[in-house]
């Protein structure tokens, strides 16, 4: 199921996910300050594309809570919010469920990305 379901995944909308990670990280890269935000944007663009088989586990501290919390209010949020809408768009039909139920596990690694290792 994970090769075919990430193969489908791709032509049907995790193209659109995993590039809308892409920029983000473009755009953080932009300053020096902000390009191991970008490299952590890259990590989960990668994931965006192919997502089936994949976990994501949660994790951090006091420094990853502090980079979430600048994370959201700059970027973070529109994330959440086009996975989460992608979601229940998908779930809305019964072969969607599974897709759904994917982008719902990238809208909560959009809000809250540091910290997080995907096995």
């Amino acid at each position: 199921m994970g090769c075919l379901g990430n193969l489908l995944w791709f032509l049907f909308g995790g193209c659109v996910s995993g590039l809308s990670w892409c920029l983000a990280g473009c755009l953080w890269c932009v300053t020096i300050v902000g390009i191991p935000v970008g490299m952590q944007c890259f990590k989960f663009a990668s994931l965006c594309f192919f997502p089936f088989g994949k976990e994501v586990r949660y994790g951090g501290g006091a420094g990853s809570f502090l980079l979430n919390l600048i994370w959201l209010i700059v970027s973070g949020l529109v994330l959440a919010i086009e996975s989460a809408v992608l979601g229940i768009l998908w779930c809305v039909t019964i072969v969607g469920i599974p897709f759904g139920i994917q982008h719902f596990k990238l809208a909560k690694l959009a809000l809250m990305p540091f910290g997080s290792e995907v096995f």
